[in-house]
């Protein structure tokens, strides 16, 4: 009789705990790579405190998640030396065998839309797409242009925005025929290659889809073109020089600008083109992530080890997050 009441007890404590674990997990979760360490850290963003580090091979740079919150891909870039995408099951926390890449050498900028992990080659200088449900790359494309470095792919599937950044350019590629929304291969794509300043390579759409903002590190400066025509309308004198990413915030007003040899963010209003604020973070920064509902920017401080979080009401740093060796790339996982 007491081993069964005994029996009991444990199974309740045991119903009870997991029951206390389901309420206290994260609904959402940080996604941060440290570079120098060729480590993930997962981060719970309530407390801003590491749950978990995963080893995920030589020279990570980006990271994304998938929608559903279960995979995460990391492109190993190596400058070109490396043509893999680490795979982690993110639920499990285990890293799964990597995505060999062939000669699509460099992986680095990532989107994950329409079932696809879209990807830029740089040393290839091409572009691509991976389909997890047949595990293998099912779409290239060339874009004749030096350092194809970051990507943006349209909610619909009809358009891909690279920076190729040592050939001062940005890639408008637009598919042409084969429907909204249907792989890549079923239709024809032009490329549009628009000139900007020199080290093109941080860049974002707006949240409307009109226009795209491009920071050159060489200059200092931030292109902004227009997507309808694929041209360039304005060029900010922006003092970013350094700059490495450039991320509007969810509601499209404000745009964040990093930079590796500068201390500070800059803030520039989208409808005045003028400059907001600038935000001291650290020696200098790299990846940006801001926050779905609007409430902070994460922004990598690659030179101090570690993450800033910004709240984007106050603008001002309220935590930081120890990061390991040369955080860079960040991701968000849920909503």
């Amino acid at each position: 009789m007491k081993i069964k009441t005994l029996l009991f007890i444990l199974v309740v404590l045991l119903l009870r705990a997991r029951a206390l674990d389901a309420q206290t997990a994260p609904d959402s979760a940080l996604l941060i790579l440290a570079n120098g360490d060729n480590t993930l850290l997962i981060v719970n963003p309530a407390g801003l405190k590491v749950t978990a580090e995963l080893p995920v091979g030589p020279d990570p740079h980006e990271v994304i998640a998938s929608p559903d919150g279960t995979t995460a891909y990391i492109s190993n870039y190596g400058g070109g030396a490396y043509n893999t995408l680490t795979l982690v099951d993110l639920a499990a926390k285990k890293v799964l065998p990597a995505i060999d890449l062939g000669a699509l050498r460099g992986p680095h900028g990532l989107a994950f839309l329409g079932g696809r992990v879209w990807f830029t080659a740089e040393a290839a200088k091409a572009i691509g797409s991976y389909d997890p449900a047949t595990k293998r790359v099912d779409w290239i494309m060339g874009t004749g242009q030096n350092r194809t470095h970051m990507i943006y792919v349209s909610p619909d599937l009809n358009q891909i925005v690279t920076t190729n950044v040592s050939s001062a350019s940005v890639s408008v590629i637009e598919k042409i025929g084969g429907g909204a929304g249907t792989g890549p291969s079923s239709g024809d794509w032009n490329e549009t290659v628009v000139p900007v300043g020199r080290g093109s390579e941080g860049f974002d759409v707006s949240p409307d889809g009109k226009e795209i903002w491009v920071a050159n590190a060489d200059d200092g400066t931030v292109s902004i073109i227009n997507v309808v025509s694929k041209k360039v309308i304005d060029t900010l004198s922006a003092n970013v020089k350094g700059a490495n990413r450039l991320k509007f915030t969810p509601d499209g007003k404000l745009a964040f600008i990093s930079s590796l040899s500068k201390p500070d963010i800059a803030v520039l209003d989208r409808a005045t083109r003028k400059e907001v604020k600038r935000i001291k973070v650290g020696d200098g920064a790299a990846g940006i992530l801001m926050q779905p509902d609007g409430s902070r920017a994460y922004v990598a401080c690659s030179p101090d080890g570690y993450v800033a979080a910004i709240d984007l009401h106050s603008l001002e740093v309220v935590g930081r997050i120890e990061a390991g060796q040369g955080p860079d790339g960040l991701a968000w996982v849920g909503q």
